[in-house]
């Protein structure tokens, strides 16, 4: 018989979105009448439909692909030199952040490339995550042999946890212990936190100080409105020898479904061996794409250059907007519910403390039961997550504003 990798077991329960989905599907089938006005700000999903720049450019791609003269077949395996050439430009050249063309990979999401990553990183590193956090940067560690089991809370050995507490505004701070590898996300998922340049920096210096790699996921970038925020980790001095950031059109471009991101590896980061050798990430990174996939279909590329266009542009901001606006709303709801409420300035996620004396789950069932609103219960994204809730601000206006009347009628306070 087959040997299974053991280490799928030391996993807590189910992945946090499966499990709030069973359990909407048992309260639906429970309550067939009640589900007809169930409004879901639970996982983080985008609603409005695709930047028409976008649709065109894909269907023009795959026209393309309908001629003999025209077809394609597969791709460069970094991705293709357009879309690879407009994202150097627009999202770091413009910037004045020096970043060559073949330091970029197109992925189909920073989701993926999270986890990937790992492929190439030995399991000798010290980890350190923030709690709470995107449940993807733990799993995906416990699932590549990084950890020891988990305790009673769900913290695994071996993990140093970094807190986010309401009194270090959610953005964790350089540990007094030695870290190999850091995940940073900002904005946060799920607190709606921003890193200051001065937060960001001092992370460079230790992790140039420790020699370590901070993995910067910036999958929300576009929704930074405060001009003092960087929007890149390479915005920091020093950075591109310690950091890979990882980026996504998913929330930007409406690319949930579609799939696209890419990662950024640097040719000056450097990793070492057991015995002291060091070489460039990027070499291997490279041949790790090389080995493993094709990159991502044609179309889907041509729709993604498409959104740097002047037009693709304008549009992802009309979506940035709108969803923005529905964060305003509720936020502004919850407030008047008498809530605490956090983000939901310069990221679409919310994070609410619940009432006094309900856990974080108890709260996502009183959302479900009586407001017949989906939520994401913090206790999902770590230990430090319980007490918390997080609201997605990815829906239509017209739910937003039902969901933020819900909110007002419960009074909390």
């Amino acid at each position: 018989m087959a040997y299974l990798n053991e280490n799928y077991l030391k996993l807590q329960a189910g992945y946090l979105f499966p499990e709030i989905g069973r359990r909407v599907t048992e309260f639906c089938a429970a309550n067939p009448e009640a589900s007809r006005e169930l409004i879901r700000c639970g996982i983080g999903d985008v609603t409005e439909p695709l930047p028409m720049a976008a649709v065109k450019a894909m269907k023009a791609a795959v026209d393309e692909l309908s001629l003999r003269e025209t077809f394609r077949g597969y791709g460069h395996e970094q991705g293709g030199d357009f879309l690879r050439h407009a994202i150097a430009q627009s999202d770091y050249g413009d910037r004045g952040i020096e970043i060559a063309e073949e330091e970029i990979f197109v992925s189909d999401g920073s989701k993926s490339d999270c986890g990937f990553i790992l492929d190439i990183l030995g399991e000798r590193n010290r980890i350190a995550i923030p709690d709470p956090v995107y449940p993807v940067y733990v799993d995906s560690n416990v699932m590549a042999g990084h950890t020891g089991p988990a305790d009673k809370s769900g913290r695994y050995e071996g993990i140093i946890y970094l807190p986010c507490r309401a009194e270090n505004h959610f953005v964790a701070r350089p540990p007094n212990e030695h870290a190999d590898i850091i995940y940073l996300c900002f904005p946060n998922n799920p607190t709606g936190a921003v890193a200051s340049r001065e937060e960001l920096a001092n992370w460079v210096a230790y992790a140039r100080e420790h020699k370590a790699i901070l993995l910067f996921d910036a999958a929300y970038e576009g929704y930074i409105s405060d001009p003092k925020i960087p929007r890149s980790i390479f915005e920091i001095p020093g950075a591109l020898e310690c950091a890979v950031e990882f980026r996504s059109f998913s929330k930007t471009g409406g690319f949930t479904g579609v799939r696209c991101g890419f990662t950024v590896m640097s040719k000056r980061l450097l990793a070492q061996t057991a015995d002291g050798r060091e070489f460039p990430l990027h070499r291997l990174w490279h041949r790790r794409w090389s080995t493993k996939a094709n990159s991502v279909s044609y179309p889907v590329q041509r729709g993604a250059e498409a959104l740097y266009s002047e037009e693709g542009r304008q549009q992802v901001r009309k979506l940035i907007d709108h969803y923005m606006g529905n964060a305003r709303i509720l936020r502004a709801a919850a407030a008047r519910a008498g809530l605490a409420v956090y983000g939901g300035e310069n990221a679409p996620y919310l994070w609410v403390r619940t009432p006094p004396g309900l856990t974080s789950w108890q709260m996502f069932d009183l959302m479900l039961s009586k407001l017949k609103v989906v939520i994401t219960p913090g206790s999902g994204f770590g230990a430090e997550g319980e007490g918390y809730f997080r609201i997605s601000a990815f829906n239509s206006r017209t739910n937003a504003e039902e969901v933020a009347r819900r909110l007002e009628s419960a009074h909390f306070d």
